[in-house]
């Protein structure tokens, strides 16, 4: 295998047959040792982290998969954290895709003129750019476009897929009387230029509360998954 990239969460290795596998650690976002799926630093490691995240990601996939949804997924092995994906390029230097159904987080701190901890959005999605140096700004489709990042068209794929995978996960997680706050995706284009979903999945990448108390990512997995594991 060759490597191709070393990320916060996960490593890149090229396979001989084109695939690529994602290799899941046990590090997650955050700042001084507190979580927080919105950040561009690795905060914490969090022991297991990395295969509760494969085994969410991996039911998520599947249901995504079920609903004709378009992902970079092929297959999972949850012994070895490893994920094996079809090669998708990146938009820019990445894109990080954000649907917020409440006001936590990134969005608090920038509109709490406007806004109070908790209070509902409808879907609303935020992009932002990969850049650590400038702390992940937010972007318009006006600049994606301008900036030769993306296209107002591919945008509006982009936002609809996000809202579409976003609406499932919370669906999914409703079952157990969860409710999804905010998540974060990422999405690529395939050889062939069609926009897909890629990454993962997991309880690292999004804010989850059970009758008001936020559900820590491994304690997320175990209760989705808890009928299954």
């Amino acid at each position: 295998m060759k490597h191709i990239y070393t990320g916060k969460t996960k490593d890149v290795y090229e396979q001989a047959d084109g695939s690529y596998l994602l290799q899941f650690k046990d590090d997650v976002t955050g700042a001084d040792g507190v979580f927080d799926p919105g950040a561009n630093t690795v905060g914490l490691t969090m022991e297991g982290a990395g295969k509760a995240g494969l085994r969410l990601t991996t039911f998520f996939f599947e249901k995504l998969k079920e609903k004709n949804i378009p992902t970079h997924y092929i297959d999972a092995d949850i012994d070895k954290a490893t994920m094996t994906v079809k090669p998708a390029s990146v938009f820019g230097e990445g894109l990080e895709v954000i649907c917020r159904f409440r006001a936590v987080g990134s969005f608090l701190r920038r509109y709490g003129k406007y806004a109070v901890e908790g209070q509902p959005l409808d879907a609303f999605v935020e992009v932002t750019l990969k850049d650590d140096e400038r702390n992940d700004p937010p972007i318009s489709d006006d600049a994606l476009d301008m900036l030769g990042i993306l296209t107002r068209e591919e945008y509006a794929r982009l936002k609809e897929l996000t809202r579409e995978v976003s609406k499932i996960v919370k669906e999914e997680l409703s079952k157990k009387d969860l409710e999804l706050y905010d998540i974060k995706l990422e999405f690529g284009r395939l050889d062939d230029g069609s926009i897909v979903l890629i990454d993962e999945i997991s309880g690292g990448n999004m804010r989850a509360y059970k009758n008001g108390e936020y559900v820590e990512p491994l304690n997320l997995e175990q209760l989705m998954l808890a009928d299954l594991l």
